[in-house]
């Protein structure tokens, strides 16, 4: 059994982690102007590490570009980061040990719906505000819980949506017949695949193979086999990064080339993705994205040169991830100048009301914190070594590949 592992990242180089936490209460209220360390349970270790490090990477960015700017409002900020190794009970007892331990001003999210849901129960016991990235499955939403708040376009439900509409839109003799469905039994990744299996039976695609996994899956080749012995047309796949690639990576061995195929995760995660795959062997693997670098949304410009800067690499290297990390940051920063404080209760309600910039898009919250009128989730295709938009055309780089290339 893992122990889980520690660390102390700062957003900025200001060694303030224990001035931070002297001055807190147990609600998280900070004294006027002192520094602060914002807390997170991230996953530096197991099925979502790949994850957690571009969480990281986003939060460390938007911490040295508060701090750069005078603080949080006024409060210089240091990154506290707690390995959850992917685990739900780590998680939960990581969110209480930074909440009644290391009294942290504020939390953000981690990786996963599986993870936030338990954690969102003890931040909101604890009348903590919980801004998170990547946790935006139904059941986040369920609870009722007035405190959260998924910082990413659409609730998860809807990403597949315009793939959906992509597939049903092309001419009648190049539409698919078939389509095979292969999901982990995950908050995040099923309601997408089952969504959208549901749209493309209404619009006349038989469905060939589904299949639900357990989470705990590490041997991905016998799943993937079964899509294969399907033969579809175009293939669905509800996945998170490790079993993204396990799945690619069989297919290109047995040389199966449907005409279409999305993973829900993985492909998003830029270079990380292209290095385990093989740069030559994305093409034409698409993935649900609210984010790219070439987006024109606030700020996205300066993010994108900041972390090719910090980071190295270029810009299609970014993970989606780092993103939606970084926007926490950003809605937090405006809502606690609505606020005029950083208490935890009045940036629950700051965040309540209005509209934040963020570098997705804007950003505004219903009452359990699912997002309102964002800019949606568009369909991204690796492109020659690159993720790019292809679909709808009001923000396609380029038009989709269809049929995917076979595989080189």
């Amino acid at each position: 059994m893992r122990k889980p592992v520690s660390m102390i990242v700062a957003g900025f180089a200001l060694g303030l982690s224990a001035c931070g936490n002297s001055s807190n209460n147990a609600s998280g209220s900070p004294a006027a102007a002192a520094p602060i360390t914002i807390g997170v349970s991230v996953s530096l270790s197991g099925d979502f590490s790949g994850d957690g490090k571009a969480l990281v990477q986003g939060y460390d960015l938007w911490a040295k570009d508060v701090n750069a700017k005078g603080g949080l409002l006024g409060h210089q900020v240091t990154m506290k980061y707690v390995d959850d190794a992917s685990s739900t009970s780590q998680v939960v007892t990581n969110y209480q040990n930074l909440i009644t331990q290391d009294r942290v001003a504020l939390v953000f999210g981690p990786f996963s719906s599986l993870l936030t849901i338990p954690a969102s129960v003890v931040t909101d016991r604890n009348g903590y505000a919980f801004p998170e990235p990547a946790g935006g499955g139904p059941a986040v939403f369920a609870k009722g819980l007035h405190s959260i708040f998924f910082v990413q376009p659409a609730a998860v439900e809807d990403n597949l949506v315009s793939y959906t509409k992509f597939l049903l839109s092309l001419p009648s003799n190049q539409r698919p017949k078939t389509a095979a469905y292969a999901t982990q039994d995950d908050p995040f990744t099923q309601p997408q695949v089952d969504k959208a299996k549901s749209l493309l039976e209404a619009g006349g695609v038989t469905t060939a193979s589904y299949k639900v996994y357990p989470a705990e899956t590490t041997d991905w080749s016998p799943l993937a086999l079964q899509v294969i012995h399907a033969n579809a047309d175009v293939v669905i796949l509800g996945t998170q990064e490790p079993d993204a690639v396990a799945f690619a990576k069989v297919f290109q061995q047995q040389h199966y080339n449907p005409k279409s195929m999305i993973e829900t995760t993985g492909p998003d995660q830029g270079k990380d993705f292209a290095d385990k795959v093989g740069a030559k062997n994305t093409e034409g693997i698409m993935v649900p994205a609210g984010w790219t670098p070439a987006a024109k949304a606030y700020g996205n410009d300066k993010f994108t040169i900041e972390f090719v800067a910090k980071y190295g690499g270029a810009s299609g290297d970014i993970s989606a991830d780092a993103a939606e990390a970084y926007s926490v940051g950003q809605v937090v920063d405006q809502a606690a100048q609505k606020a005029n404080s950083i208490d935890n209760k009045k940036l629950i309600d700051a965040l309540h009301s209005g509209t934040y910039q963020t570098i997705q898009g804007p950003m505004s919250f219903d009452s359990v914190g699912r997002p309102q009128g964002g800019v949606g989730v568009y369909i991204e295709q690796w492109q020659g070594a690159q993720a790019i938009f292809v679909y709808p055309s009001s923000v396609a780089a380029a038009k989709p590949e269809y049929p995917k290339p076979n595989w080189p």
